[in-house]
């Protein structure tokens, strides 16, 4: 990115709006604002730095309303504005900053095209003499220039030393905080990867040194951070960082709801990083969709998780080698009905546009060298290239990634869905007057399922440059399929009701069928008789329901459930509607129960946690209050 033209600054300006490594201002003379960006940019760690693009300013309402559109006014004197640029930059400062500047034409005026790389870690802070520290220096945080904090002070001095965080002693602790029963575990882990290692000779104290675990303070072996959070008691897990942890969170539905009345199931590991990561791998793909698998020459099929075990695995590895352990909070797995969200604290320290080429800036190198070191992680930085080939492999829609530097954390979206399925075709043949690219296709796909997407999604799914993605983007939504929210670079884009609206197409009966946006289950059957629209109620039926009590006794209500789904099959989150409970409580007092009395059947029966599974009467003949 250091090597752009004045153009394709300018177009990117005008695609994204000013972002982390982008700062436009009219800049008529050198001040205070322009002097807070060339600091930010120096500061930040892991930006590379970042242009100063002087002579251009924002202007309302050219590209649409809210969003900040940018014009060329020029500046008047390119030689003198550089010339204080130069000066001010070698004398302000702690220390002299030599940027890179040079005048350019655009749209036939002259402007300043300035490249600020970012300092050496031995070199920072840099901040304004005038103004001392910490006030005097600042970090880019997302499209803003913010002045510095102790807690960042404290990161940067840490950096100078040359010095993870993860390599730090942890103050007050003592070999005691040591767990032997996990240093057993690294023993057994690595012999199986290398029987012949020679570290596995050692004794524990001198295996942990080696492993920068441990190190030696005034004489004494202490543990450090790394140390603490792979091999660590769970008193000193407890005591020394009682906020790291990793939470595997099962949401119904496809939206997080802040609901007291829907209560989420949660599974919480605080355990040495050795041992977590095998136990969050488990609990994960134990849980996750089942597929079939039936080899040739086999009676018997398997069940084989709908997401790639291996993907599972680097995620995971990924979200605890990378994350930042500043940040006292957990690493979240979150399990919604058609995907699955892994947020960890810490952005990456790549830049976004080189997420998944070779190399790995590793934040934390001693617990990803153990990580390697027991066939955990890999170090050369293909993680996410390994993600987005397996995924595709598998027919699933790629993986996205988001990294977001202001609100310091990381997040990898896989759905529970192929690419592009027959029911998905179908879907878009709704849209067909639009002229959707195969690109295009897959966005609404994804934002159909998860809700939202935003520039960084879109290039994950379709492996394009940024100005690309952000054209693609704003023609969906000038064709009223999408709706934007935020602005600049913290733009996302929703589904419209346009593109969630009902339409028809032709079952496998031939016969027109009203089908809503949200697909429903891939169960082969025609629409009307999966239940992707409920179907009309008898009025005698629809006075029972309204006489309904809150709490009325289960079985009463049962009743009415099998009476719904004798007309059709319903999902879950459709008979809450209409009965006016919660989904959780009604499939666990009414409808699981009535699946185990044999009373409901599912649509989906060889796949009990599909992401559109329904329900149906068993037995049309039935009477309701008859078992």
């Amino acid at each position: 990115m250091d090597a752009m033209n004045v153009d394709e600054l300018f177009d990117q300006l005008n695609q994204m709006g000013e972002h982390h490594r982008i700062e436009a201002k009219k800049a008529s003379e050198i001040g205070s604002s322009v002097m807070e960006s060339v600091c930010a940019f120096s500061n930040e760690p892991g930006l590379g730095g970042g242009w100063l693009l002087l002579g251009v300013e924002a202007e309302k309402g050219i590209l649409f309303p809210g969003f900040e559109g940018y014009e060329v006014v020029g500046v008047l004197d390119a030689e003198k504005l550089s010339a204080d640029l130069s000066t001010r930059c070698a004398s302000e400062f702690d220390q002299p900053i030599r940027p890179r500047i040079e005048s350019a034409t655009l749209h036939g005026k002259t402007v300043l095209l300035v490249f600020v790389p970012e300092l050496a870690p031995s070199a920072k802070p840099l901040f304004l003499k005038r103004q001392g520290l910490p006030k005097g220096a600042f970090r880019r945080i997302g499209s803003t220039d913010q002045h510095c904090t102790d807690d960042d002070l404290l990161v940067f001095y840490q950096d100078r030393k040359g010095e993870s965080f993860d390599a730090g002693a942890v103050a007050d602790a003592d070999m005691s905080h040591i767990d032997p029963s996990a240093i057993l575990e690294y023993r057994a882990i690595r012999r199986v990867v290398n029987p012949d290692a020679e570290e596995l000779r050692w004794t524990d104290e001198e295996l942990l040194e080696s492993l920068g675990c441990v190190r030696r303070v005034s004489g004494v072996s202490r543990p450090t951070v790394a140390g603490v959070l792979l091999f660590g008691t769970p008193i000193a897990l407890r005591r020394f960082f009682p906020m790291i942890r990793i939470d595997y969170i099962r949401v119904p539905g496809k939206e997080w709801v802040k609901d007291p009345d829907r209560r989420f199931d949660s599974v919480e590991i605080r355990a040495p990083l050795i041992r977590a990561i095998r136990r969050i791998y488990s609990a994960v793909i134990d849980d996750l969709p089942k597929a079939f698998s039936l080899s040739p020459g086999e009676l018997e099929r398997k069940e084989i998780p709908i997401v790639p075990d291996r993907v599972i695995r680097e995620a995971v590895v990924n979200a605890v080698a990378h994350r930042s352990y500043r940040v006292n909070g957990p690493i979240q797995i979150i399990r919604y009905a058609n995907r699955l969200e892994i947020r960890n604290p810490g952005h990456s320290l790549k830049a976004d546009d080189r997420l998944g080429e070779p190399g790995s800036e590793n934040r934390n190198p001693s617990i990803a060298a153990v990580l390697h070191e027991t066939n955990l992680a890999e170090t050369k930085g293909s993680g996410i290239r390994v993600m987005r080939e397996l995924m595709t492999q598998f027919g699933l829609t790629p993986p996205t990634f988001e990294s977001d530097r202001s609100g310091n954390q990381f997040v990898v979206t896989m759905l529970f869905h192929h690419f592009l399925t027959p029911e998905d075709l179908l879907w878009l043949k709704g849209f067909s007057e639009y002229g959707l690219s195969t690109e295009d296709a897959r966005a609404l796909v994804f934002v159909r399922e998860a809700g939202a997407i935003n520039n960084q999604a879109y290039r994950d799914l379709n492996q394009t440059d940024v100005l690309n993605a952000s054209t693609h983007l704003r023609r969906l939504r000038d064709q009223g399929l999408l709706e934007m929210k935020g602005k600049a670079a913290g733009a996302y884009y929703v589904p419209t009701s346009t593109l969630l609206r009902e339409w028809t197409v032709p079952t496998q009966s031939g016969m027109p069928a009203a089908q809503s946006g949200m697909l429903g289950p891939q169960s082969g059957m025609p629409a009307a008789q999966s239940g992707m629209v409920p179907p009309t109620i008898p009025s005698e039926l629809s006075a029972q329901i309204s006489q309904l009590k809150q709490r009325e006794p289960p079985h009463t209500v049962q009743d009415i459930v099998v009476e719904l789904c004798k007309l059709g099959a319903w999902s879950v989150e459709e008979l809450a509607k209409k009965l006016g409970r919660t989904p959780q409580y009604v499939l666990d007092n009414y409808v699981r129960p009535l699946v185990n009395a044999g009373r409901l059947q599912m649509t989906n029966p060889d796949q009990p946690r599909h992401p559109h599974q329904r329900y149906q009467a068993t037995n049309a003949r039935e009477i309701s209050g008859d078992a």
